[in-house]
């Protein structure tokens, strides 16, 4: 924990510690507050003064902690916490939490966050859809490799779809070619691990989805715009995401059930059917063999790929590197 330097900040920084531990030495407050064990003797005071009640005991064993009971005032969250702590109870009700009961979380959690960031949280809250289905509604949801996009572009593309205000993007490609665009941001849309933002492109005057961790910066400017009737933001990623060209067709049976493919198998990731002898056709688009050779194998099923013959020497490689460990 980097050690605060202002003396209200070190304060707060006293209270967070003795939120976070059950009771704590003198000397190690001291030592993690870079002060001396008379000041932490005078910020424990401090915060009685505030209303925080602080036992001080005394002897050997003796330290600083919260009394049993209390309850702490509001959690001051940053920027990035206050964004995780609202994208995991909407993802929570999404995958089938009551309702009613993260309504009421949300609502508390906005309560008590500063006025301009309740005000972005909102946004996103606003503006966020989702390609899984909702397992509220008692479906089934895949699942994706996560990429962990810039907190400050995923708030700034929100308040800027919900506002109609135009951004200003620095984008870097999937060859990492970086360009500047301007663009009409309709929705965020959370897909297999990744966050993309679409709306109207005007550097190409179409309609475009980018990826937001490949965002290097969003600048929201003056300008405004109007949504054109029958815009759905995840419709618009999945079709743009159908369209990205892939190296390699891929077609394998495993030996599994339908059911039991589906659950290791997500829907975004491949396409399943049963063959009629048993098994389970997966059909799939990949950029690297390899790394489809390492999804097989991590499947646990038998598996007889039929194409590409080029996938066979990709899973001999994964075979001879694992037996190569294996002997180490």
């Amino acid at each position: 924990m980097p050690q605060p330097t202002h003396p209200t900040t070190r304060v707060l920084a006293m209270l967070e510690l003795l939120q976070a531990n059950h009771r704590m030495g003198g000397a190690e407050l001291a030592r993690r507050l870079g002060v001396d064990p008379r000041t932490v003797r005078r910020y424990a005071a401090r915060l009685e003064d505030l209303g925080v009640p602080v036992v001080a005991e005394r002897g050997r064993h003796g330290g600083y902690r919260l009394m049993p009971g209390y309850r702490l005032p509001p959690l001051m969250l940053t920027d990035d916490e206050a964004t995780a702590v609202v994208l995991g109870l909407l993802a929570g009700r999404r995958m089938g939490l009551p309702g009613q009961a993260t309504e009421a979380a949300l609502a508390k959690v906005q309560r008590v966050l500063p006025a301009a960031l309740r005000d972005r949280v909102q946004a996103l809250r606003d503006t966020l859809g989702f390609t899984a289905p909702d397992r509220s509604a008692g479906a089934d949801a895949g699942r994706g490799g996560a990429a962990e996009p810039d907190t400050g572009a995923v708030l700034t593309l929100a308040a800027a779809a919900r506002e109609r205000r135009r951004v200003r993007l620095r984008y870097r490609s999937r060859r990492e070619e970086e360009t500047e665009r301007d663009l009409d941001p309709h929705g965020l849309v959370f897909h297999s691990g990744r966050w993309y933002v679409t709306g109207h492109d005007h550097r190409s005057g179409e309609t475009r989805t980018f990826r937001v961790d490949r965002i290097a910066s969003a600048e929201t400017g003056a300008a405004t715009f109007d949504v054109p009737d029958g815009v759905d933001p995840v419709g618009d990623v999945t079709r743009s995401l159908a369209r990205v060209p892939y190296a390699h067709e891929v077609e394998v049976v495993l030996r599994a059930t339908l059911a039991e493919a589906r659950r290791r198998v997500p829907a975004s990731v491949a396409t399943l059917a049963e063959d009629g002898e048993g098994g389970v056709v997966m059909t799939a688009r990949a950029e690297r063999l390899d790394g489809m050779a390492r999804m097989l194998a991590g499947l646990g099923f038998p598996f007889a790929i039929r194409r590409p013959d080029e996938l066979r020497g990709h899973v001999r490689d994964l075979a001879r590197s694992l037996e190569e460990q294996a002997a180490r």
